[in-house]
C-alpha cells in the first residue's frame, strides 16, 4: 500500500471515528482526543491506540469494540486491532479546540 493510499485510508478511518461517541459527552472520540495513534501497514492492517476519559469509564467494555466494528466496515481495511492504553492519561487539554467550544470551555 502506497503512502498516498495509507493517507487516504487514515482519512476514512478518522471520518468513522468522528461518528463514535462516549454517550456521556456530546463530542466524538476523535475530537475528544481519545485516539492516540492510527497505524496502517502495507497490507492495510490497522492498529488504533486509544484511551478512555478514565479507567472507570462506563463504556470501557463496549467503546473499543464499537470502534473496531466500525473501522472494520471500511472496505479497504484488511484487519483492525484496538489497543487500549492509559499512558499518557487523558485530560481535557487533549481535546481539540472544536470540542472545547462545543462543551462551552471557551
Amino acid at each position: 500500500m502506497s503512502e498516498l493510499n495509507k493517507q487516504e485510508l487514515e482519512e476514512k478511518i478518522i471520518q468513522v471515528l468522528r461518528n463514535c461517541y462516549d454517550p456521556e459527552i456530546p463530542v466524538d472520540i476523535f475530537e475528544l482526543g481519545l485516539i492516540y495513534e492510527i497505524i496502517i501497514d502495507d497490507e492495510a492492517n490497522v492498529v488504533i491506540k486509544m484511551t478512555l476519559t478514565s479507567p472507570a469509564c462506563p463504556v470501557a467494555g463496549s467503546l473499543p469494540g464499537e470502534v473496531e466494528m466500525k473501522v472494520r466496515q471500511i472496505p479497504e481495511v484488511n484487519d483492525v486491532r484496538i489497543e487500549l492504553v492509559w499512558s499518557p492519561p487523558w485530560d481535557q487539554d487533549m481535546m481539540s479546540d472544536a470540542a472545547k467550544v462545543k462543551l462551552g470551555m471557551y
